[in-house]
């Protein structure tokens, strides 16, 4: 009988199939890791794409800067996430910094302009690559109290936060139907409340057009390459704010989201990595590649996948989505020119309410450590700038000061001297 008839065993039969789907999985992403990811990718992008143009409109950037730096940074999380998941075979989300972006939008802008701006990110990037080769300062930077740092992004926020209302007595036509549309969307999936405002804002754009051509021009983005110029004052008063606020609201509780879900990747390189993909786009208009908090719960649960070991094909796609949307960014940010300023502000605002109330939350969760706090959350609301440093700084400064105080003058502290 020839060696083509004999049948095969029904075991070899099952092992070949194993083994051959086990090399499909590797080669190719699962169909539902692929909408997992086209999903993150959609509520990462267009819940926070506002804050950074208004980030970057806020330090200066012109509109075309302005379009450069959405694509830098969505190419950005993009690549860097594509390649850390499947260097690691773990869901790793990576993301800009939205709260990096909302300090942005209330920074003054430098003295040298959006050149200055790019150095402030290059100071930023650079502090995050350290962080993640040389401990003691990535301690140091764990090391600052959670209710500080905290109450310093509230106070970034607050200003932001409150825009919309004062936008709706200013602009009601335009921002009321927006603010309702997030409400009552958020009471279906809080996941796609601010995608569902960004539609309704399109809709008010288009409708109160006047009859004028709402397309954009541009539609796909062409890179802008700005030369950094550096000083100490914008390091101090944009750099450094930003690195603290990046490492504390977003790198940190990115890698705890991870370790919850059991992926243990080394924090160490995943800082270094984030920290380098920032200084590779900050010339494009980038402000910080971050891990993902939010996102990275998205593609690590098992509505990501069934298998875990799987689960990390949710974050190569969301990465590659936010690839494509990038590349498309010049077409965002140029309907986004047609939008009432106040109408940007709204959407910008509600996209971070969720985010101001974790903030305050956590800032006065210990009752020891209000007063120190409100203070840090006082002084940064306040927005004040003195020798050219701006009022995060000073707030996290009065609030580290009135900490330590509290912390030395306490009754146990004094009866053990």
């Amino acid at each position: 009988m020839p060696q083509s008839s004999v049948p095969r065993p029904p075991r070899l039969i099952a092992c070949a199939q194993t083994a051959s789907e086990d090399l499909m999985s590797r080669l190719l992403p699962p169909m539902q890791t692929v909408s997992t990811g086209l999903v993150v990718a959609v509520v990462g992008f267009f819940s926070s794409f506002p804050i950074v143009l208004q980030g970057l409109a806020g330090i200066g950037a012109s509109a075309d800067e302005a379009a450069s730096g959405l694509m830098a940074a969505a190419v950005s999380m993009g690549i860097t996430g594509v390649l850390l998941s499947l260097w690691y075979r773990a869901p790793i989300s990576v993301a800009w910094s939205t709260p990096g972006a909302a300090l942005l939008a209330v920074s003054a802008t430098p003295a040298e302009g959006f050149s200055g701006a790019i150095g402030a990110f290059l100071c930023a990037g650079a502090l995050t690559v350290l962080a993640g080769l040389w401990k003691p300062l990535a301690r140091l930077a764990a090391s600052i109290p959670t209710s500080l740092a905290q109450a310093m992004l509230a106070g970034v926020l607050l200003p932001l936060c409150i825009t919309p209302f004062r936008a709706a007595a200013e602009l009601p036509l335009q921002t009321l139907p927006v603010i309702l549309t997030w409400f009552i969307a958020g009471r279906i999936s809080r996941a796609f409340a601010v995608p569902a405002a960004v539609l309704a804002a399109m809709l008010m754009v288009i409708l109160n057009a006047g009859g004028q051509s709402v397309i954009p021009d541009q539609i796909l983005t062409k890179p802008v390459l700005t030369a950094p110029s550096f000083s100490l004052a914008t390091a101090i008063g944009i750099g450094i704010p930003l690195f603290i606020v990046t490492m504390a609201t977003q790198n940190i509780p990115g890698i705890a989201v991870l370790r919850s879900y059991g992926y243990t990747p080394p924090a160490g390189p995943l800082l270094s990595s984030a920290g380098g993909a920032s200084l590779l786009f900050a010339p494009f208009g980038a402000p910080a590649t971050c891990l993902a908090a939010i996102t990275a719960a998205m593609c690590s649960n098992e509505d990501s996948h069934p298998d875990p070991t799987l689960r990390y094909w949710s974050a190569v796609m969301a990465g590659v989505f936010y690839c494509l949307f990038g590349v498309f960014a010049a077409a965002i940010t140029g309907f986004a020119a047609h939008a009432h300023p106040l109408l940007m502000g709204t959407l910008t605002g509600i996209a971070l309410i969720g985010v101001f109330a974790n903030a305050t939350f956590a800032a006065l969760e210990v009752q020891a450590e209000r007063e120190a706090a409100i203070l840090t959350f006082a002084i940064t609301a306040s927005g004040v700038t003195v020798f050219g440093i701006g009022a995060a700084v000073w707030g996290l400064l009065a609030g580290s000061a009135a900490f330590w105080i509290t912390r030395r003058t306490r009754p146990e502290n004094i009866a053990r001297r």
